[in-house]
Formats: C-alpha cells, sequence, structure tokens
C-alpha cells in the first residue's frame, strides 16, 4: 500500500517555498533539514498521479496541480 507520494522541486532559494506554500497556501511544514523543506497537512487525503503527453489544448504538461477552494482570493494574494 502506497502511503506518501511527494513532488519534489529544485529551488535555490527556499524562503520562497515559505512564502507560497505556507503564507499563502497555508500548509504546515513537516520537515525541514534546511536544504529540503516539506509542507503539506496532517489530514488524511487523497493522492494521484498523473502522466499526460499535453496538458490541454496542446499546451505544456503541467509540472505541478493544486487544487484549492478559493483560488480568486490565492490569486489576489499571489499578485501582492
Amino acid at each position: 500500500m502506497v502511503k506518501r507520494i511527494v513532488a519534489s522541486i529544485k529551488s535555490d532559494d527556499l524562503s520562497r517555498a515559505d512564502h507560497f506554500y505556507h503564507d499563502i497556501l497555508d500548509l504546515n511544514l513537516l520537515m525541514n533539514h534546511g536544504w529540503i523543506k516539506t509542507f503539506g497537512n496532517y489530514e488524511e487525503a487523497k493522492f494521484q498521479v498523473s502522466f499526460a503527453s499535453q496538458g490541454g489544448n496542446d499546451t505544456e504538461v503541467p509540472l505541478l496541480s493544486i487544487e484549492v477552494d478559493n483560488v480568486d482570493e490565492l490569486y489576489d494574494q499571489i499578485q501582492q
């Protein structure tokens, strides 16, 4: 049984991940080793892995998808 699947994204500035994933998306910092940080929640959640030849309408395949229930509010925060 799969217990966890993690997307790892290369970043030279982990503080930017703090700002987006913690401050804007309100995820918890689950692990911090200085060179790697993992954000998530403590709730049981479904997981999915997708494989695609294109992203829809012949666009590039996205590297990461995030589903939220308040996209307009979060978009405003990101713009600030």
